[in-house]
């Protein structure tokens, strides 16, 4: 599922790079070459179509975004290096199980 929704992204992600290289900063773009065309047959501008596509595949990868962030099911598992700094951290603060063992730093070297 994941692997779906990521190959969807990136296919989203290439048609929105291409509709927005396709389009003129100015407002013109395509629309110049066909304008005259388009309004024979009764279909909406050029520019209008790649500007409502643009929104279209912007709210796409928004979506599919979301969902892919959703659906990695170890997202909240805690990573080998977390783990074990974790067990490190636990096994240092447990006190020893031999009560009759000195720290040879503190133990006074006189009383024996």
């Amino acid at each position: 599922m994941t692997t779906a929704l990521i190959t969807l992204t990136i296919i989203a992600s290439i048609l929105l790079v291409l509709f927005v290289l396709i389009q003129n900063p100015k407002g013109g773009g395509l629309s110049q070459n066909i304008s005259s065309s388009s309004q024979l047959f009764g279909v909406q501008k050029t520019t209008d179509i790649l500007e409502k596509g643009t929104w279209v595949l912007i709210a796409a990868i928004v979506l599919f975004s979301l969902a892919i962030n959703f659906s990695i099911t170890d997202a909240g598992k805690p990573t080998q290096v977390e783990s074990k700094v974790k067990r490190k951290i636990e096994q240092s603060s447990v006190p020893s199980a031999n009560p009759t063992s000195v720290n040879p730093v503190t133990a006074d070297p006189l009383k024996k």
